[in-house]
């Protein structure tokens, strides 16, 4: 590996920090993004059972405030229970705003990493293709080492800016996908919460 890195020269570094920015992304995306976190199975239910037993909902807003994003869409409508549904609605849009900003935290560094990463891997192929010219100067009989490292460092630039590329786009995409999923979910169930307290669902 280390003589790959060699070999592809000194634009390889910017290449390789992507890459390692890219992975520990993707990685940290997988773990956020489960779905028992951001909307867990259940909730809903729950949440209109312990209010239909009535009693203090202090608790219970506090408690869903640190459950998941679902649960802090929810408790944003019981904290405007006694308002008007154009209120809970409002308070409603506003916590599925924040958590949607909250759920695509770093995609947008992933979705740059992946674009950029191909026009990267083009800068080290102009790098390469430099020394080569560079070995082939007029009046010089040409370095055929100085040629051959052109060469590698041309293509392992290129190469490495493609295999970066390709699995960042494949998760920035899979990520916004799943965001907007559960961004549509997290608004359905507060809809039926809301239809809930105000007595137009049973």
């Amino acid at each position: 590996m280390f003589a790959i890195v060699q070999a592809a020269g000194w634009p390889i570094w910017f290449l390789l920090l992507a890459s390692v920015i890219s992975v520990a992304l993707i990685i940290e995306r997988l773990v956020t993004l489960r779905r028992g976190k951001v909307v867990p199975s259940g909730l809903l239910q729950r949440v209109a059972g312990e209010f239909r037993r009535g009693g203090d909902n202090r608790p219970l807003i506090e408690d869903l405030s640190r459950n998941s994003p679902l649960g802090r869409v929810l408790a944003a409508g019981l904290r405007n229970v006694g308002s008007s549904r154009e209120v809970m609605k409002e308070s409603i849009e506003e916590a599925g705003t924040a958590m949607t900003h909250e759920l695509s935290r770093y995609l947008t560094t992933l979705g740059t990493i992946a674009s950029i990463s191909p026009l990267m891997g083009l800068f080290g192929t102009v790098v390469g293709m430099i020394e080569i010219f560079g070995s082939q100067a007029p009046g010089t009989s040409g370095n055929p080492l100085q040629l051959a490292h052109g060469i590698s460092v041309a293509l392992y630039n290129t190469g490495f800016g493609i295999f970066i590329a390709i699995p960042s786009m494949i998760f920035w995409r899979h990520f916004r996908a799943r965001v907007d999923g559960y961004v549509v979910e997290m608004e359905q169930q507060a809809i039926h919460l809301v239809e809930y307290l105000r007595g137009d669902r049973s």
